[in-house]
């Protein structure tokens, strides 16, 4: 579903992804780790075309077997301008933009589609309420279930529970774990390790650098966690810029 070659990313001339390579398999629920600054976020703003990347001399590239349309990519919640002046039950409706676009016709089915959304994670009687009026779990809701109305193919979660109560994290986690059973191609960036080895098959351990990826129980050894510490604190933001192709 995604690969990887020789994947760098940087900001001010300075990598935050030094160097990814691997692959991200069709229908797979893969886990995103690493100390604080460790290039999460970046790999998934790069997937979903937010962010530049850097051929090199051996070709720099990343792949995405899924069109725009089907990849759902859901930012941190500091990230979301909760004062924009929408209901629940438009933002629900969002998630029918790639397929209606800006002006495309809302059949009967797309408004049944956005009911059941709603109803599922547990938010009706919240369809006219602003989303700037909503708690954070409330909110994570609310974009989860326009997710579920976009019906998408690949699925991009960054610190998706992160101030969210736990009876929502783990409503939201059962949400994942279906999208899982669908086949759909899942990738989270988390924080706890103990969720991760719980809940997902698949992990990727980031320090800006390539750590471990493959099966969570073999990345998620303490060897492997103290390395990516020990590799993110000896990171140097005042590095000269790499040129030379790993």
């Amino acid at each position: 579903m995604i690969a990887l070659h020789n994947l760098t990313v940087s900001y001010r001339q300075h990598p935050a992804l030094h160097h990814i390579s691997g692959k991200f398999a069709p229908g797979s629920l893969t886990a995103v780790i690493g100390p604080n600054g460790s290039g999460k976020s970046t790999l998934l703003k790069s997937i979903v075309g937010l962010l530049p990347i850097e051929g090199g001399r051996s070709g720099g590239a990343l792949a995405v077997q899924a069109p725009r349309q089907r990849i759902a990519y859901l930012p941190q919640l500091s990230e979301i301008d909760r004062s924009f002046p929408l209901t629940v039950r438009d933002c629900v409706l969002l998630g029918h933009w790639g397929h209606a676009g800006a002006f495309g016709r809302i059949s009967q089915g797309m408004q049944a589609s956005v009911d059941a959304a709603i109803h599922t994670v547990g938010l009706q009687g919240f369809e006219h309420r602003a989303v700037g009026t909503l708690s954070s779990g409330q909110l994570q809701r609310a974009l989860f279930a326009r997710m579920l109305v976009q019906d998408a193919q690949l699925i991009l979660l960054d610190e998706p529970f992160n101030a969210v109560d736990a009876k929502t994290t783990a409503s939201l986690l059962q949400l994942v774990r279906q999208w899982h059973e669908e086949q759909r191609t899942v990738v989270a960036v988390l924080h706890d390790d103990a969720q991760v080895r719980a809940h997902f098959p698949q992990t990727l351990l980031l320090a800006r650098e390539l750590v471990a990826w493959g099966n969570t129980a073999e990345v998620l050894t303490d060897a492997n966690l103290q390395r990516a510490r020990s590799m993110a604190e000896a990171w140097d933001d005042a590095a000269e810029i790499c040129t030379v192709d790993a």
